[in-house]
């Protein structure tokens, strides 16, 4: 059976942070607000994973309370519930994921983001579909106040 999850991640823009999307440190003036590293691409792809097999979200297994995760990798989160999709007998055919951003620009970082995610998903570069798009100036990301994230995952089980 082919099953499918969705995952939306949204974090604010703050100063004095790195902005970290896909496990890319890309150049920018501010970085995301987060309890982990903030990358909203990671986090979104992990949550389609998890709802694909029906295991609930990341805030269940790397809750925000948890110190434990303070600044954490995110690309730890992707490989470990991409494990855990494994171990509840599926196999990730995709992911896809797009990024809403006013700024900055981030075509030039989307091979490398897909290479790592790749990576830690444990699946091929073609698999991870990422791209990139504005929200024309509306909204919140159009007024380059933070980041969205929309991620769909295919999953064999």
């Amino acid at each position: 059976m082919v099953r499918t999850g969705i995952g939306i991640d949204v974090h604010q823009f703050v100063a004095e942070r790195p902005l970290i999307l896909g496990g890319v440190n890309v150049p920018h003036s501010h970085g995301l607000k987060g309890h982990s590293d903030a990358d909203a691409l990671a986090h979104a792809i992990a949550d389609a994973l998890l709802g694909a097999m029906a295991l609930g979200d990341i805030g269940k297994f790397y809750p925000p309370s948890d110190m434990t995760f303070k600044d954490m990798d995110s690309m730890v989160i992707v490989h470990e519930c991409a494990e855990r999709v494994r171990q509840a007998g599926g196999r990730i055919n995709n992911v896809d994921a797009m990024i809403v951003a006013q700024q900055p620009k981030l075509a030039a970082f989307i091979p490398k983001m897909q290479e790592i995610l790749a990576h830690n998903l444990g699946v091929k570069p073609s698999q991870v579909g990422v791209k990139a798009t504005t929200s024309e100036h509306m909204g919140f990301t159009g007024r380059k106040e933070g980041i969205a994230v929309v991620a769909i995952a295919s999953v064999e089980a």
